[in-house]
């Protein structure tokens, strides 16, 4: 039997349509870090070879008897500047992408790409519908949050991809935003 991670890990794969405040676990990725615009060449390079790395991990673990569902494609994204992110012209934005992976996969079954733990602890979550573009509604949102419960940000702004834009009309398009934080001091 397959693991598929979406669908016994609710609580990470999951949010309603306004903020919620959840508390993640430590979880294994493999990564690929770049700088640029996304769908620019490196990016799509970079997302290229991260499936490869995630795909030749998932052969590696079904030889071993520990077959799963490749996850959803994640990412975090930052700027460095202190101009807010939407204000930086998107070809200086950084990101790591990320797919997560199992716990039976070891860094040593990830070729091509990096093998990371991330702990974001607390964090907001929300279920963003609709294009990319319309995301800044959603993030006013989580910020609005953050300040009504006297919270700041703690790490990277975090994006799971549950829709594939190739596939899913603009309208249809789900998009998990994840902020992680901790109380204002």
């Amino acid at each position: 039997m397959k693991l598929d991670l979406a669908k016994t890990d609710r609580h990470y794969y999951d949010a309603p349509a306004e903020p919620v405040l959840r508390t993640f676990r430590t979880c294994n990725y493999a990564t690929v870090s770049g700088v640029g615009a996304p769908l620019g060449d490196a990016y799509t390079e970079a997302v290229s070879t991260l499936y490869r790395a995630a795909y030749g991990a998932k052969k590696i673990a079904k030889a071993e008897g520990n077959d799963f569902v490749v996850p959803k494609l994640e990412g975090l994204w930052w700027v460095e500047s202190d101009r807010p992110a939407l204000e930086v012209p998107r070809d200086e934005w950084h990101w790591t992408m990320m797919i997560r992976m199992p716990d039976p996969v070891t860094p040593d079954m990830v070729s091509g790409a990096t093998f990371e733990q991330l702990t974001e602890g607390d964090a907001i979550q929300i279920m963003h519908r609709g294009p990319y573009a319309t995301e800044p509604e959603t993030l006013a949102r989580m910020e609005a949050f953050m300040a009504e419960h006297h919270l700041t940000m703690n790490g990277r702004h975090h994006e799971i991809y549950l829709s594939d834009p190739r596939r899913t009309q603009d309208a249809a398009m789900r998009t998990l935003l994840r902020h992680p934080v901790r109380p204002l001091s």
